[in-house]
This record gives structure tokens, C-alpha cells and sequence, in this order.
């Protein structure tokens, strides 16, 4: 009899964070299965160490929010942001022995008006359009909600 194992897909510790909103500054947060309460933007690792993070970007907005990043009328912009932070106990299991901490690279996505979303419901059990200012006090991450208050200045440009 043969034994079949499965190896577990280690987390490259690079991500992306992208902040989707409409024109008049309407935030889409969705709420994490694993962590009810934990509300957010579209976050995500990079599937390989060479993937681009734009290519991150497009395919994560994709698989937790069913939204096409490059359908007319989105603008995804790579905001040159990236923060460092150290991995939340509960998920070091998913990274590599010894990784602690993660490189997170943040985008912008503006959609033309608000859509309905189709959550991956392995990730996503929830989501709620907000004013940005609201949707920033509503994340969980510090660092998610600097952005989305970011979103009046990056639109002004």
C-alpha cells in the first residue's frame, strides 16, 4: 500500500495589500473566516518569490472578491508603500521555521462604482462597503487602516 503525504504550501512572506474603493471614497471590507472580527482590505502572498506584486495584486482582489482588477473603468495603482510587520503568533505556522516577519506592499484599486463581491468563503465570511473613514476604524491592522485614511490625498494627486 502506498502512503500518500501532503505537503503543506509554505507562505512566502511577501504580500500585498490592496485598499478597493470607489471614487467617492467608499471602502470594501471583508471580514476573515479564520478571525471573526478581523475585518480588512484584500490581502495576500505572492505565489512564488519572482512573481510581481502587481501580479499578486490583480490575482488576490480575483480570488477573495470575485472583482476583476483590470476591467475598464479599475485603476489598480502601486502606491510604492511597503510595511514591515511581524507575523501574528496564530499564522507563524504557515511560514517557513524562523520567519517572523512579512513585507507587505500596498495598492490602491478604484472601481467606478460599488459591486457586488463574491467571497471566497475558505477566507471571507463577510463584507460591508463603509466611508473610508469608518472603514479605517473598523480594520483590525493598524497599517490597513493608515491606508484607507490615505485614500483622500492619493485620489487629490
Amino acid at each position: 500500500m502506498a502512503v500518500v503525504t501532503c505537503a503543506r504550501k509554505i507562505k512566502i512572506p511577501q504580500s500585498v495589500l490592496v485598499v478597493i474603493h470607489t471614487p467617492a471614497l467608499q471602502v470594501l471590507l471583508i471580514e476573515r473566516t479564520d478571525a471573526p472580527g478581523f475585518w480588512q482590505s484584500v490581502t495576500g502572498s505572492k505565489d512564488t518569490e519572482d512573481e510581481p506584486f502587481s501580479t499578486t495584486a490583480v490575482r488576490e482582489v480575483f480570488e477573495e472578491t470575485g472583482l476583476d482588477a483590470q476591467a475598464p473603468g479599475c485603476e489598480l495603482t502601486d502606491w510604492g508603500l511597503e510595511n514591515v510587520y511581524e507575523i501574528y503568533p496564530q499564522w507563524l505556522h504557515r511560514y517557513a521555521p524562523g520567519v517572523t516577519c512579512n513585507t507587505e506592499r500596498l495598492f490602491g484599486l478604484c472601481i467606478p462604482q460599488l459591486q457586488p463581491v463574491t467571497l471566497s468563503s475558505r477566507e471571507h465570511r463577510a463584507q460591508i462597503w463603509l466611508p473610508w473613514t469608518a472603514a479605517a476604524e473598523r480594520c483590525f491592522s493598524p497599517s490597513n487602516a493608515e491606508a484607507i485614511l490615505q485614500l483622500p490625498h492619493r485620489r487629490a494627486r
